[in-house]
């Protein structure tokens, strides 16, 4: 990030336990364990779009956090990120109290599951995006819109829009050291206006459907701003007769913005499942949210290069009995990770789930909200009939530190002195990392920073286990229908 923190400030994380997920039944080894674990197997919950690699911080200048009687300096300004598949991004930060980790991957995240979803300015953080640096790179021009006295550079500019987003994203008392830098930062914070939340990159949704064979299971509809995008089912489904079409059956191999997907499964097929993917190359729009699937601080898009999405959708089928679909996506409202089932077989689906079992009856869907704690990785595997599996995991990473921890009143609210020589806009081999900006830090060529020290605490399982008898209070039904659809 652009500030290292003192240890105290990691301590707040000593602190917090998640419930763990620990059942009999069909609900198995579930565990919440440190944040520094890597998510792994299945990977985290994405509900599609861009996934990138964090590079590190590329342009920046100085600011200073006043807490507690005391001045912190950080660095501000602008991260790259590598995407998977083709492009760059440009981020600034709005997590600013937690550590980035060298080389984390980020995920393309809707608002609601990142602290945006709970911040009545969020809008105005993408106002702030759309109408300074990187966006208006007339530097001139924005000085002279800003009432600024003197020049800007890409790093000042850069440094003056990442303390007015702070102002909003973290609710910190926090300015530009350069004067010029300062002027911007007041200028973007008293003109900024709420503006909606930007559409996803690329999304499907449903991610998961199922039916009995000889059905068309469906429909999945296609969320994106590309121009067109291209479908991919495996080459091992399509042998199997298994086919991607639209709803009058007809083998469907590109879609935009608002195509309904659906999976034909030949009548003789043999109880299975398949997953496709949808793929396009787009610009991934201003203001869309990038959460870590390993709590490194949580970023905003300042702008994209033409780039590589993604997302996949997974299709189950069967000739009788259960059918389960089953798909998760983080509930920042709720504090937890929503499970959605849905059953369209003929015979009811059960799990068990915290110690309570759970049936969703034929042709029923419902959504059970699993309870996480705040800065806390989760992984629980449902077992499925016939033997497969399904595991969700991921990171709650849903709040800033001033949102959960006082900035006042003790060390653990306040940022560290100094960053620490571990990533900052260097690549593996210590050059300094290149962006489309071409800018080093104003501050010299020395390394930027990994911010932050240690991980979370792991579990501790006796809290765990006294969670586990109280937990079903906090496990709830969010929806529950009749009859999802299935393409015939």
């Amino acid at each position: 990030m652009f500030a290292s923190f003192s240890v105290e400030r990691r301590k707040r994380l000593a602190g917090r336990v998640a419930a763990a997920v620990l059942t009999s039944g069909l609900i198995a080894g579930g565990s919440i364990a440190g944040a520094a674990v890597a998510v792994a197997d299945e990977g985290p919950q994405h509900q599609g779009g861009a996934s990138a690699t964090l590079n590190g911080l590329t342009t920046y200048d100085r600011a200073v956090i006043h807490a507690d009687g005391k001045d912190k300096p950080l660095p501000a300004g602008l991260f790259e990120m590598a995407v998977e598949g083709g492009g760059t991004l440009k981020t600034y930060c709005i997590d600013i109290h937690n550590p980035t980790k060298p080389n984390a991957k980020y995920l393309e995240t809707p608002w609601d599951q990142t602290s945006l979803g709970q911040n009545k300015d969020a809008g105005k953080i993408r106002w702030i995006l759309q109408n300074s640096y990187p966006q208006v790179d007339d530097l001139a021009g924005l000085a002279g819109k800003a009432g600024v006295d003197g020049a800007l550079t890409k790093e000042t500019a850069a440094a003056g829009t990442q303390v007015a987003i702070w102002r909003y994203s973290d609710g910190v008392d926090v300015e530009a050291l350069d004067p010029a830098a300062e002027q911007l930062a007041d200028w973007l914070e008293a003109k900024a206006q709420n503006l909606q939340e930007p559409k996803a990159s690329l999304s499907l949704d449903p991610a998961a459907v199922s039916g009995p064979a000889g059905t068309r299971l469906g429909p999945i509809k296609v969320h994106t701003n590309a121009e067109r995008a291209s479908v991919n089912l495996p080459a091992e489904s399509a042998a199997t007769g298994v086919k991607v079409t639209d709803k009058d059956g007809k083998p469907v191999t590109e879609a935009t913005d608002g195509t309904e997907l659906y999976v034909d499964v030949p009548a003789g097929a043999a109880d299975g499942s398949a997953a496709f993917g949808v793929q396009a190359t787009t610009s991934v729009s201003v203001g869309r949210a990038f959460a870590s699937v390993s709590k490194s601080q949580t970023q905003i898009l300042a702008g994209s290069s033409e780039s590589t999405v993604s997302a996949t959708a997974t299709a189950t089928w069967a000739k009788k009995g259960a059918i389960p679909a089953l798909s998760a996506k983080k509930n920042c409202a709720k504090g937890g990770v929503d499970l959605t089932a849905t059953n369209e077989g003929d015979e009811p689906f059960s799990f068990s789930l915290m110690g309570f079992r759970y049936a969703i009856g034929a042709g029923e869907s419902k959504t059970v909200t699993i309870p996480v704690a705040e800065d806390q990785a989760y992984d629980f595997t449902i077992e499925l009939p016939g033997g497969e599996k399904k595991t969700f995991k991921g990171v709650l990473d849903c709040k800033t530190t001033s949102s959960t921890t006082p900035t006042t009143g003790g060390g653990s609210g306040e940022p560290g002195n100094e960053p620490s020589p571990q990533t900052g806009g260097t690549t593996s081999s210590g050059t300094t990392g290149t962006g489309t900006t071409g800018a080093t830090g104003s501050t010299g060529g020395g390394d930027l920073a990994e911010t932050g020290a240690s991980s979370a605490t792991p579990m501790i399982a006796g809290i765990a286990v006294a969670f586990l008898l109280v937990g079903g209070g906090a496990v709830f039904f969010l929806r529950k229908k009749k009859g999802a659809t299935a393409g015939q």
